[in-house]
């Protein structure tokens, strides 16, 4: 990604990011390759921080057709339907997109994610997945793994204010700042599917509620078939059921995953704008640290409730 100098286009544009972190960090961003796949609330966000940073180019992929509830939380989606019809979420977002940063590359990717050949991966460094089956991320996530490349893989979810951050960057080398020197450091992720599978009674007590809570959720909706998202408080007692069949699984109390916020998730199917402006800033900054090689990246989830307005890092590793 180091490829070639700045242009003098570039280094005027970005003269402010420049003077933070280098004319080297940018020089990798403005050759980085971002694909994103379904664009709600969060990853509009996400969408709008990368490219005002000036990264290369960003493929979308999300061939929902816009309808009312695609205007919700996604500001690069104008409430004007009648201006919209027969369009993809994809084509609609990308042309707001290339407003923010003319510089940046915008384009779109028609297709199904999770039926897209390993070498169609290879084009990207990096690749973020928002809103997808847990069958459709442990699948992209293998075949990002299966490239001779390191390409850095993250999921997303945002149900009503709570919200959830992946990230796999495989075997990372980065550089940061201790005792006024720089050092250079090394971390190794687990997958999506090692980080998902662990066990969970030996998980120490202050482990997010929600990292339990969106593993029903994930499981619920694969076992019933629903698309990410489609749930609704009248499941809440299967969920509630299922709930109780995988802490008995796991030998732990039911109490590990509160009631109240299995119903906050089923029922949260509208983005809070709030937590999307931060989560999708996070997602943001993780990526701008993980491109240029600067700085501690989040290993291996991050979660979020407004709630309580607290932002939590757990490192789940492959086994406890």
């Amino acid at each position: 990604m180091d490829g070639e100098e700045l242009t003098e286009q570039e280094t005027a544009l970005y003269d402010r990011q420049i003077r933070v972190w280098g004319a080297g960090a940018q020089r990798r961003l403005s050759k980085s390759h971002v694909l994103v796949s379904g664009i709600k609330g969060t990853v509009a966000e996400f969408c709008k921080n990368i490219v005002l940073a000036g990264v290369g180019s960003v493929t979308l992929l999300d061939d929902r057709l816009v309808t009312t509830e695609a205007f919700n939380a996604n500001f690069l989606i104008l409430p004007d339907e009648n201006a919209y019809v027969g369009k993809t979420v994809a084509e609609i977002c990308c042309d707001s997109l290339k407003e923010f940063n003319p510089m940046v590359h915008v384009s779109i990717e028609k297709g199904d994610l999770s039926t897209l050949g390993v070498e169609f991966f290879n084009k990207f460094d990096i690749v973020v997945i928002g809103y997808s089956s847990r069958a459709t991320k442990k699948a992209v996530n293998e075949k990002c793994r299966k490239l001779t490349k390191c390409v850095a893989f993250y999921t997303v979810d945002c149900r009503g204010s709570c919200g959830e951050i992946f990230v796999d960057l495989q075997n990372h080398k980065y550089t940061k700042k201790k005792h006024d020197e720089t050092v250079e450091c090394e971390l190794t992720f687990p997958s999506f599917e090692e980080a998902v599978s662990v066990p969970w009674k030996p998980f120490p007590r202050r482990t997010s509620k929600l990292y339990f809570a969106m593993r029903v959720i994930e499981q619920f909706e694969e076992t019933e078939g629903r698309k990410p998202g489609e749930c609704s408080l009248s499941d809440l007692p299967k969920v509630l059921q299922l709930k109780k069949e995988l802490c008995e699984g796991n030998s732990v109390s039911e109490n590990h995953i509160p009631d109240s916020l299995l119903e906050r998730l089923v029922s949260g199917n509208t983005e809070f704008p709030p937590a999307c402006a931060i989560i999708g800033g996070i997602l943001g900054q993780e990526v701008i640290k993980v491109i240029s090689g600067k700085g501690e990246p989040l290993k291996n989830f991050f979660y979020f409730d407004a709630e309580d307005g607290k932002g939590l890092i757990e490192d789940i590793p492959n086994k406890l």
